[in-house]
């Protein structure tokens, strides 16, 4: 699953999954655009990759801001001439709380980083990717997809349902360019966005649900490694899977099979 000569622009890449998968595309030959918001964290990641010997540089941009992103792909192109893989992985979970106490700037706090932010980033990488093809990974999640019990989720598991439906729109827009579109459904893993989570009065609307043997069948109740997502990543990102497209895949142990 070589990325030899390739371009690869990964977004939220400062921590967990998107760190992981930054330094498996670098692993793999990739050179790689390291984005996030804040730019202490991409840099820490970008010198890891290039104490390893491979190229990375580091992007301070905004997702959700059209001309950050536009920034964004074109240093890229100034610095390698091309850009061949596309990971939307920049999201956060927002405020989970009964609807009537959702307000709306934070249900659009939610809506502009997870979905404007997805489409804002494949709508600037798109101009460059026709020029030879490429891959476009989008990471969702089991909520809104799978798993409809996590009460109080309703904005970001709306945006996680909008980015499923995006990827299979573009997967047929864009398949006569040579450009694949997938997206990537993870369950727990451990990484430090549910620590960011803002959870307020859930308990009032939540429905007890138990699972006296574990929730995730196939991992006996542990959560994925951001690497083990990575890896996925990586395989969609690659010319293993040239034939799969517009399609999503659940990395979760089977959990959400059990709790949806």
């Amino acid at each position: 699953m070589t990325l030899s000569g390739k371009v690869a622009l990964v977004t939220g890449a400062g921590s967990g999954i998107g760190k992981a998968t930054a330094v498996l595309f670098a692993q793999q030959g990739a050179r790689v655009g390291v984005l996030s918001h804040t730019s202490d964290e991409i840099e820490q990641t970008v010198k890891e990759i290039t104490a390893q010997g491979h190229e990375a540089i580091a992007i301070t941009a905004d997702v959700a801001q059209e001309q950050d992103m536009q920034r964004a792909v074109q240093q890229l192109i100034e610095r390698w001439g091309r850009l061949d893989i596309v990971f939307a992985n920049a999201g956060i979970n927002g405020v989970w709380a009964p609807i009537e106490e959702i307000s709306v700037n934070e249900w659009m706090k939610t809506i502009n980083t997870n979905l404007t932010g997805t489409f804002l980033t494949i709508k600037s990488a798109v101009p460059s990717l026709k020029k030879q093809g490429g891959s476009i990974i989008v990471t969702a999640s089991v909520n809104g997809t799978r798993i409809f019990s996590n009460t109080g989720a309703t904005a970001y598991s709306s945006t996680k349902a909008a980015q499923v439906a995006m990827t299979k729109m573009l997967a047929v827009e864009l398949g006569r360019s040579k450009i694949r579109v997938n997206v990537i459904c993870p369950g727990a893993v451990d990484t430090e966005i549910n620590a960011n989570t803002q959870q307020r009065d859930v308990e009032k609307i939540k429905i007890p649900a138990e699972f006296p043997e574990g929730s995730t069948p196939l991992a006996d109740g542990e959560s994925a490694s951001s690497e083990q997502v990575a890896q996925l990543a990586l395989f969609l990102a690659s010319d293993v899977s040239s034939h799969i497209s517009g399609t999503e895949i659940w990395i979760d142990g089977a959990s959400s099979l059990l709790r949806g």
